[in-house]
């Protein structure tokens, strides 16, 4: 198959009507782990603990399947997840004008999302969702140092997860979300929530980005993959600063705002 058929294959697939609305649904099941992390970090943050359960993925999945129904809900976020994957793959193959910054980071989403369908599907088809974030964390960087030159590998990464978070950071506070929205479609009253549930969200994804990069920066400097951090061990090293659970508190407030921005970015977002 020449890239001609792929992208032929491709614009079918994005132009599917079904397509379209399992992708709004895995926006909205994006916007349920976020909330059900964010809420999790709440309780770490205030002394409630987080019931057993890390503030990261795998906790949000593992809350989603003691629901009523969990069961469902799980195959419903599968579907959900699996489309956001072949959205981001049809962006990444897609001709459309983009920039190469574009296409990678539509690679980098599907990566993410199908990451998340593999989680899922761990958990409903072995009853295992895999390792935390932290974990994963720890063995990716402890393999990457093995290889020749693997700490500059390490401390580049980081450095690019630092980058990521500013940019998150630099898009909320520019509010360059709002690019993604079919803004003329969305009611005014719609738009001043959009605005302000995605600044806040943009916000505290940036500054759990970059406080994960400089960790991996860390690692590599000094040669321990134990100082790499997931999203679970970032959130709580928040607290352990001088602004205290305070600042872990702020910031898993503003995962709920993000939460809630991404059910309207489901109703909204151009595809």
């Amino acid at each position: 198959m020449n890239s001609a058929q792929v992208q032929g294959a491709a614009r079918r697939a994005a132009g599917s009507r079904t397509l379209e609305r399992l992708t709004r649904l895995g926006l909205a099941c994006r916007g349920v782990l976020y909330g059900l992390i964010g809420f999790l970090a709440l309780r770490i943050a205030f002394g409630g603990g987080s019931g057993g359960k890390e503030a990261d993925k795998t906790g949000a999945v593992e809350t989603v399947a003691e629901q009523p129904f969990g069961t469902v809900l799980l195959w419903l976020m599968v579907a959900g997840f699996v489309a956001l994957t072949l959205w981001q793959i049809s962006e990444a193959v897609l001709d459309r004008g983009g920039k190469v910054k574009d296409r990678a980071e539509a690679v980098a989403r599907a990566v993410t999302y199908g990451l998340l369908v593999a989680t899922l599907l761990g958990l409903l088809l072995r009853g295992d969702p895999g390792n935390s974030s932290d974990d994963s964390s720890k063995d990716l960087t402890a393999m990457a140092m093995d290889l020749p030159g693997g700490r500059v590998l390490v401390g580049v990464v980081g450095l690019g997860v630092v980058a990521l978070g500013a940019h998150w950071i630099h898009s909320g506070w520019k509010r360059k979300f709002l690019d993604d929205l079919r803004t003329g479609e969305v009611p005014p009253g719609a738009r001043r929530l959009a605005e302000r549930l995605g600044t806040a969200g943009y916000l505290a994804r940036g500054v759990i980005a970059v406080a994960a990069g400089v960790f991996v920066v860390q690692a590599a400097v000094t040669y321990d993959p134990e100082r790499a951090r997931g999203v679970d061990s970032t959130l709580r090293a928040l607290a352990d600063t001088p602004a205290g659970p305070w600042l872990l508190g702020v910031v898993a407030f503003g995962l709920l705002l993000f939460a809630a921005y991404c059910f309207l970015q489901a109703r909204w977002h151009r595809l």
